[in-house]
């Protein structure tokens, strides 16, 4: 059936709960792009708004280009340095650094996510049914607590004068501190905790619905279990794993409170440089221009994803 003869069929309540999600989208992401793209053109100026209109009062168009020029200065000097590995210099550009160190921190809380999450995923899905759902409460426990509190627990926890840290010296296994805390073993650590239910959740979603007769058939024809999971289970739960990567990647290259409370100096995010810029030095085109960039950043995976479904998806219709 023809995608136009769909249309025709489809009632009036299913195009409203079709349309919802895109005016959703429209109100909560597209506007208010478009809004800070208009932005990122503009000049900072001492105002209310603090940055100058798109059109002068002549009417002619008033279009500033230096917020991407600071943006992308030296960029490939100190992109070059930044991927030397003979030596320890991180450029001259810091916004490069920021990205690099935003994304490769969500890039690490990703696979730590999914190596991790996915035997909880997968062991929720193979229990009984009495026991999953107090499994999956488990999973969304930490939801009913504040995000913010969460993380100062973490801080309570990991600090040089915390309870991990006296307990190992109560017990006599150190004579002193370690260093747990304000590093980027503890922003690591709390971004996991912080996102692995974003992971779990949508792999056992895919895990639940996985035929367990194929594995029945699998074991019945000599596979050993290592192979069965990696020809069957593993390739039927790739939905899961690219919707639980995504709800784990794209929040945690934008997160701010994270890196700012347990983050340390030295692993400065895009999220805290776009703090600075829009309240410390009220430079809103600037960090307008940032978010841009950022955002282009985030969307070239999600477009990749969707190339990728729709070739699967075209090769499983010839």
């Amino acid at each position: 059936m023809s995608s136009v003869n769909i249309k025709r069929r489809m009632r009036p309540g299913a195009r409203f709960v079709i349309g919802v999600p895109y005016v959703w989208l429209l109100c909560l992401f597209l506007i208010p792009f478009v809004i800070v793209f208009k932005i990122s053109f503009a000049e900072q100026e001492l105002a209310i708004p603090p940055f100058s209109p798109l059109f002068n009062e002549d009417g002619s168009l008033h279009i500033v280009l230096q917020n991407y020029k600071d943006l992308f200065e030296n960029y490939f000097p100190s992109l070059f340095t930044l991927l030397n590995p003979f030596t320890d210099s991180t450029g001259d550009n810091i916004y490069l650094l920021t990205y690099w160190l935003s994304i490769k921190t969500a890039l690490t809380t990703t696979l730590i996510c999914l190596l991790v999450g996915y035997p909880m995923a997968y062991a929720i899905a193979k229990s009984k049914p009495s026991v999953r759902n107090l499994l999956l409460l488990a999973v969304m426990l930490p939801f009913w607590t504040s995000f913010l509190l969460r993380v100062y627990a973490w801080m309570g926890l990991l600090g040089s004068n915390g309870i991990i840290n006296n307990f190992l010296m109560d017990m006599g296994w150190i004579s002193e501190p370690l260093d747990l805390f304000y590093n980027t073993f503890s922003l690591n650590l709390v971004m996991v905790y912080a996102y692995l239910p974003f992971m779990i959740l949508p792999l056992y979603t895919q895990l639940s619905k996985l035929d367990h007769r194929l594995l029945e058939a699998a074991a019945d024809l000599g596979a050993h279990p290592i192979k069965a999971f990696f020809t069957i289970t593993l390739p039927l739960s790739r939905n899961g794993i690219i919707a639980g990567s995504m709800l784990v990647f794209i929040p945690s290259v934008g997160e701010y409170v994270i890196p700012e409370l347990v983050g340390g100096p030295g692993n400065l995010m895009i999220g805290k440089v776009m703090w600075q810029a829009f309240f410390d030095q009220n430079n809103w085109p600037l960090a307008s221009a940032i978010a841009v960039v950022m955002v282009l950043l985030l969307v070239v995976p999600i477009g990749l994803q969707q190339y990728y479904e729709n070739r699967l998806s075209m090769k499983g219709k010839k």
